[in-house]
């Protein structure tokens, strides 16, 4: 028996999702004492202080968790003043990826995508038998004129991360207008904005909050998590905002208990725990003026980012520079998968990880193996 036989088409045709390495993994294969992982872009401040503590506090775990999420799902209604209607929890946002597609993508339906987009957006549609169409990149970035000529008649979902991952980029308020209102009634747009908290609005006044379009467009679904800057990925909990009408067709494909226990205390309470966002936010600008500043004293160039990431291209295959620093114990993310060979992602630190990251880079070049382009 060929058990390949047995799969469905679009089964066979995945790559599967490659995580970043567990710093554990990395310190027994090497021994290395304290590794550093700044590969998946999750906060190094570490998860709300306020969830851990709801967590502590949930004592009965025999029972099924909140099938519906009411706390956590009137708690998200209320902060973007939306009705309750509106609201779908996911093991994480990449769940409610999967909702969108397993709802409205039937075989042989496009679902469009720019290139050097989120990994997980072809992933979702294969795994229906959807066809991914992928776009050209605009200065890394989403090209949103790229997308509107890409639709055809079997277009069912755009979707676009804003800010972009892995590159960082972001779309302004009046690029992402404009496209909305030329799409097409037929074609669901995913907003993915997972990075949308580190986006503030002295830093970025046009970059746009689409959580508050769903009057204007609705055929908008907007995806949030809180894997990034409430620090609580290892939970995984995420939700989206659409209209009722979509809300009610994704809820049939969700999973009973899709969000456990645990997750939903910590992330009903960490919704709460504005200084921790502040104080992750503040971390990460810092963080980033320091790798940015270090990227241009040594001569390699970066792709600006709205993320809690940097983009740094080595105008050479970096592979190689990954694993040296790896064997240093400093975990980055190599994105040749992303159609980015000469790029490593690197997730902004703590000040002694970014530190660190820098000494560790340096280290690599000096050994002779390297050379900058300064």
């Amino acid at each position: 028996m060929n058990i390949a036989d047995l799969v469905t088409p679009g089964v066979r045709k995945i790559t599967p999702y490659q995580p970043g390495r567990p710093a554990e993994e990395v310190a027994a294969e090497f021994g290395i004492s304290k590794p550093i992982k700044l590969a998946s872009n999750e906060n190094p401040l570490g998860p709300s202080p306020l969830g851990m503590k709801a967590v502590q506090a949930v004592n009965d775990l025999a029972r099924y968790p909140d099938g519906n999420g009411t706390g956590l799902k009137q708690k998200i209604a209320a902060r973007h003043d939306l009705d309750v209607d509106c609201i779908t929890l996911g093991n994480g946002s990449n769940d409610i990826l999967e909702f969108v597609c397993r709802a409205f993508v039937n075989p042989g339906d496009e679902v469009i995508f720019s290139r050097h987009a989120f990994a997980v957006y072809p992933l979702a549609t294969l795994a229906v038998g959807g066809k991914p169409v992928e776009t050209p990149a605009l200065n890394w970035g989403n090209d949103l004129q790229a997308m509107l000529q890409a639709v055809t008649d079997r277009s069912k979902v755009i979707f676009i991360a804003n800010p972009n991952n892995p590159t960082g980029t972001w779309l302004t308020a009046v690029e992402m207008k404009l496209f909305l209102a030329e799409v097409p009634d037929h074609v669901i747009v995913v907003i993915d904005e997972a990075y949308a908290e580190y986006v503030t609005a002295s830093t970025y006044p046009d970059y746009p909050d689409c959580t508050q379009w769903l009057a204007d467009y609705p055929n908008l679904l907007v995806t949030r998590t809180f894997s990034k800057i409430f620090g609580l990925a290892g939970l995984r909990v995420g939700y989206s905002v659409s209209s009722p009408e979509i809300t009610n067709y994704i809820n049939r494909v969700r999973q009973p208990f899709n969000v456990n226990s645990l997750a939903l205390a910590a992330a009903e309470a960490a919704l709460d725990d504005d200084s921790h966002i502040e104080l992750s936010r503040e971390m990460n600008q810092t963080g980033m003026a320091y790798l940015m500043d270090a990227c241009q004293s040594r001569g390699l160039s970066y792709i600006p980012s709205a993320g809690n990431f940097l983009a740094i291209d080595f105008s050479r295959p970096a592979q190689d520079i990954f694993d040296a620093m790896m064997q240093l114990g400093v975990i980055v993310r190599p994105i040749a998968n992303y159609g980015m060979p000469d790029f490593l992602r690197v997730t902004i630190g703590t000040e002694d990880e970014n530190e660190r990251f820098v000494e560790v880079m340096d280290r690599v070049f000096e050994a002779g193996e390297l050379e900058t382009n300064v």
